[in-house]
């Protein structure tokens, strides 16, 4: 795909703050460059669905022409939890309705509107209302795949990971059927960031109270797990990402559910997700054959 880039006015009218460094900034201008073309007319789009009171509570949803009880891929974007927009997702739906599966793409409430645990509990209404909702769209309410980039990626594993604990009886039994995050920060602790850092920034700006930061880790809520996880990363990815990610894989192959970790050759943090405007990417065969050996 390929689109000019639209200056920062023409997309951000809520008025986040800056990214907080240029490849930030490029991504979020180039995804939501894609995300204004035209979609091919066997998607489906019903955008701007409230799933809470919040501004931000909000979700579009891109299903095949005429589903019906499809499996439903719901991918939270990414942003630190202090940017972006559900729109960062929409160039993935062509790829993902050709697969036969309803498309989901959230937001969230960010940091300057509430910290964490906000965002998670948006995750967990979200799903809430996806049960009794997705059939109106074709979509199974038993058949979730969970994903995201980045934040989105710590939120999708933080949320199928504590679903027993959050959600209850909220969704049908086994209704999560496998976790893809990408470029997840699964560990937000740290003893001693150092000051000016984006993992200080975790602590300052991101977590409602510093002592969430264990509750906060999908890494501490492995225990148990019984859904498959596919974990992904950049081989340039942040030095965090990829440490998090490989001791996170050490504790799910402890669990009864399958786990891998694939690292995409050259990617950064943020070609782990624009990799995705190529709808022949390994990553997409990998969830169909999740979701026909599921």
């Amino acid at each position: 795909m390929q689109n000019a880039l639209p200056d920062r006015a023409a997309f951000d009218p809520d008025g986040q703050p800056p990214m907080p460094f240029p490849a930030a900034d490029d991504y979020a201008r180039r995804v939501m460059g894609w995300a204004r073309q035209p979609l091919p007319a066997d998607v489906v789009p019903v955008p701007d669905i409230a799933y809470g009171a919040y501004r931000l509570q909000r979700y579009n949803v891109f299903a095949p022409d005429g589903a019906r009880d499809a499996p439903v891929l719901v991918f939270w974007h990414g942003g630190g939890w202090t940017n972006g927009y559900r729109d960062y997702v929409s160039f993935m739906a062509p790829h993902v309705v050709r697969l036969g599966l309803v498309l989901v793409a959230p937001s969230y409430r960010l940091v300057s509107d509430a910290r964490l645990p906000a965002a998670f509990d948006d995750c967990c209404a979200l799903l809430r209302h996806l049960a009794p909702n997705i059939g109106a769209h074709g979509g199974a309410a038993d058949r979730l795949y969970l994903s995201g980039h980045s934040a989105g990626g710590h939120l999708a594993a933080l949320t199928t990971l504590r679903a027993a604990e959050a959600l209850g009886p909220a969704l049908p039994a086994g209704a999560m059927r496998a976790c893809l995050p990408i470029s997840g920060i699964m560990d937000l602790h740290h003893p001693d960031p150092p000051p000016g850092s984006l993992e200080e920034r975790v602590y300052t700006a991101v977590l409602r109270d510093a002592d969430d930061d264990a509750a906060m880790s999908p890494i501490c809520w492995t225990a148990g797990n019984r859904v498959p996880f596919l974990l992904l990363h950049g081989e340039h990815d942040s030095a965090r990402v990829m440490r998090s990610n490989r001791r996170m894989l050490s504790l799910l192959r402890l669990q009864k559910a399958p786990a891998e970790l694939r690292v995409e050759a050259n990617a950064d943090h943020f070609t782990t997700h624009t990799m995705l405007a190529d709808g022949t990417h390994p990553w997409y065969a990998r969830l169909a054959q999740l979701v026909r050996e599921d």
